[in-house]
């Protein structure tokens, strides 16, 4: 049960990846680029995850002393809640990028760039 996460992680980090690499339309690109994100943050959650142990709140039902025992090691967890503010700006600007590359050439479809400057 433990692996069903990590598992899934890795099956979605390969369909992000494979529609990265063969898509032509941009907004599939930015939907393939989310969902490699979204599983790169599975996976290390999984990783960090300890199976019989509890979140790292330190109250009266895990006593400070037992601490180091009891909970789960908290940074795996804030470094994926930065990785999805991060992920989200990002996946932002690439759907502005794409809105003016719509606006401008009249098309989403990655062949049809030719040039190196508007």
């Amino acid at each position: 049960m433990e692996y069903i996460s990590l598992i899934t992680g890795f099956i979605m980090l390969m369909i992000g990846l494979w529609g990265i690499l063969t898509q032509k339309n941009i907004i599939k690109i930015i939907i393939s680029f989310t969902i490699f994100d979204s599983a790169i943050n599975i996976i290390i959650i999984s990783i960090g995850y300890i199976s019989g142990r509890t979140a790292p709140i330190l109250d009266k039902a895990v006593p400070v002393k037992d601490a180091v025992t009891k909970i789960v090691d908290p940074i795996p967890q804030a470094l994926v809640l930065t990785s999805i503010v991060i992920s989200l700006g990002v996946t932002a600007l690439m759907l502005a990028y794409a809105l003016k590359l719509h606006k401008y050439k009249n098309t989403l479809e990655i062949n049809k760039f030719k040039d190196l400057k508007w």
